[in-house]
């Protein structure tokens, strides 16, 4: 199992702070999302964005970086300065 967060209007959007997801065998951050995009319509269009940030346990991370049982996984859109 994974633990999944969503921050900033991700997660008012998805109306979903948090959630867990079973992992058979470690794989990409990018298959996590590909995983979640199939969840709903909701979730694809909420996910759909190739801007969204991603940290693994706490860190700022690529979509390719792996995904281990027990690993916490977070979504945040890009952040704006003004």
């Amino acid at each position: 199992m994974i633990k999944i967060l969503f921050f900033g209007a991700l997660r008012e959007r998805l109306q979903c702070a948090s959630l867990q997801m079973a992992l058979n065998t470690p794989c990409a951050v990018s298959e996590v999302l590909q995983q979640l995009r199939q969840q709903s319509g909701l979730f694809a269009e909420a996910l759909a964005d190739n801007q969204l940030l991603c940290a693994l346990n706490q860190q700022l991370c690529g979509t390719e970086v792996l995904v281990q049982s027990g690993d916490e996984v977070a979504f945040f859109p890009p952040v704006t300065g003004g």
